[in-house]
């Protein structure tokens, strides 16, 4: 077997990221999930909490197609131990933006078992995408530098019971 040359690798990873982007605009709900945006921050998401070593992390759980579709979007500001945990449904490639979302935030794209595969810094307003290396069903959105400050990365394991089997 032969390894995929450097630019075959991010090519074959370019397709994916298209054909998951594409199969997301195809999805029933999502074009009423960016009608219904209402320009305001959605402040009032189901919450569970998750622990990075010693640090809580009380973040809202965006898990339906419209409070993932609106995420982040409008917020200010957000207390540095609250983040937003997006959960899908299936693993896959996923990838955010910054469209309507003043804040500069990390996304932390997480695995099934808690493990953290990338970080992403991610720029306030930007719509330039940001993707998962491989696929997982959970990406944690928390304020930009809070994982570094705390020496978090790739490899760690968050807990908590959305992680648990």
């Amino acid at each position: 077997m032969t390894r995929p040359t450097h630019l075959a690798h991010h090519r074959n990873r370019f397709v994916q990221a298209v054909l998951l982007c594409c199969f997301a605009l195809a999805l029933p709900g999502w074009t009423h999930a960016r009608e219904t945006a209402s320009g305001q921050p959605q402040l009032n998401l189901a919450r569970t909490v998750l622990q990075a070593g010693m640090f809580r992390i009380e973040a809202q759980v965006a898990a339906t197609p419209e409070h993932r579709a609106t995420g982040l979007m409008w917020r200010r500001g957000m207390p540095q131990h609250e983040g937003m945990l997006f959960v899908f449904e299936q693993p896959a490639v996923q990838c955010f933006w910054m469209k309507n979302t003043p804040s500069a935030l990390t996304a932390a794209f997480v695995a099934d078992d808690g493990t953290i595969v990338n970080l992403a810094d991610m720029q306030p307003l930007s719509e330039e995408s940001h993707c998962s290396q491989r696929p997982v069903r959970f990406v944690l959105e928390m304020n930009q530098g809070w994982f570094g400050k705390r020496s978090i990365g790739p490899g760690f394991r968050l807990k908590g019971e959305v992680f648990k089997p």
